[in-house]
């Protein structure tokens, strides 16, 4: 089939979760570019609509607040065109988003083992639930509490520590195809 182009086309968002550090954001607007669809971040539209950054919420409202802040921008990102969205690593937990997600997208987990999360979440200040006196630790004890949860996705792609953003794009983009129902190929 050389010289031939496939047209991709999607037909309903594709929601990403996981933990933090997973790559939903960097994987997500890779994944984006590829199929000629916008890329949404939730985090980010939290922020743009409160005017502060997650840790200032979680610091001055808590985190019940922020969850229903999330929950409600996760609702009205959903209603738009079929995209690519990134969430926050918290917000599969909740059934209420888990079944939000279900019926008006399709849910993909990205899923990457502790030690490659740690290495990219170690140095960074952002991330208000580790800021303990054993971020490792926390973090493993996330890790433990969530994976059961994060299982639960339409679609789960192993992260592979090797692969690059868009090779980490192209595998998310083979297992949607694999999925079947949410991407509509055309040569």
């Amino acid at each position: 089939m050389s010289g031939q182009t496939m047209s991709v086309g999607l037909k309903k968002t594709v929601v990403l979760v996981g933990m933090m550090g997973a790559g939903k954001t960097a994987v997500g607007r890779a994944l984006a570019a590829r199929l000629g669809v916008g890329f949404l971040d939730s985090d980010a539209e939290i922020e743009a609509a409160a005017h502060m950054s997650i840790k200032e919420i979680f610091d001055r409202d808590g985190e019940a607040f922020f969850r229903m802040r999330e929950r409600e921008v996760i609702d009205r990102l959903l209603g738009g065109d079929a995209c690519i969205l990134s969430t926050g690593g918290g917000a599969f937990l909740a059934a209420e988003n888990r079944a939000l997600i279900s019926s008006k997208g399709v849910s993909v987990c990205l899923n990457a083992d502790l030690e490659l999360l740690w290495s990219r979440v170690a140095h960074k200040d952002t991330r208000p639930l580790l800021q303990t006196e054993n971020p490792k630790q926390t973090l493993s004890d996330l890790f433990d509490q969530r994976a059961p949860l994060y299982a639960m996705a339409d679609v789960v792609v192993d992260c592979d520590p090797q692969a690059s953003i868009t090779e980490m794009a192209e595998k998310v983009e083979a297992a949607l195809i694999a999925a079947g129902g949410i991407l509509e190929v055309s040569a």
